[in-house]
C-alpha cells in the first residue's frame, strides 16, 4: 500500500506548525536554554509521536481499503440477487398464468 510521502510532510508539516504556534515566547526562551538536557528526549517524544501518527494513518487507509472492498462485494451480490429475483418472478408470473385457479373466466360469474 503506498502512501504518498508529500501528503505525509504536509502532514508533519501542519503537526509541527500547530505545535509550534501553541508556545509562548517565555515557553521558547525556556526550550533554548533546557534544549541541551531535554533536546534528545523531545525528539525521542517527537519521533513517536509521528510513527503514531504514521501508524495511525496506514491503519486507516487499511480500513478504508477493506470497506471499499466490502461495498464492491455487497454492490456485486446485490445485482445478483436483483437477476435472480427476476427470473424468479417470471417463473411465478408464467405459472400463475397457466394455472386454472388464478384464471378469471366468464363461467363463474355467469353460474352466479
Amino acid at each position: 500500500y503506498s502512501l504518498n510521502l508529500s501528503f505525509l510532510s504536509v502532514l508533519f508539516s501542519a503537526v509541527d506548525s500547530r505545535s509550534a504556534a501553541l508556545y509562548s515566547k517565555e515557553e521558547d526562551e525556556y526550550f533554548t536554554m533546557n534544549s541541551d538536557i531535554d533536546g534528545d528526549t523531545e525528539n525521542q517524544v517527537e519521533l513517536e509521536e509521528k510513527t503514531r501518527l504514521i501508524n495511525q494513518v496506514l491503519e486507516l487507509q487499511h480500513t478504508l481499503e477493506d470497506l471499499s472492498a466490502r461495498v464492491d462485494a455487497v454492490k456485486e451480490e446485490n445485482l445478483k440477487l436483483k437477476s435472480e429475483n427476476q427470473v424468479l418472478g417470471q417463473y411465478i408470473e408464467n405459472l400463475m398464468s397457466a394455472s386454472s385457479v388464478f384464471q378469471t373466466t366468464d363461467t363463474k360469474s355467469k353460474r352466479k
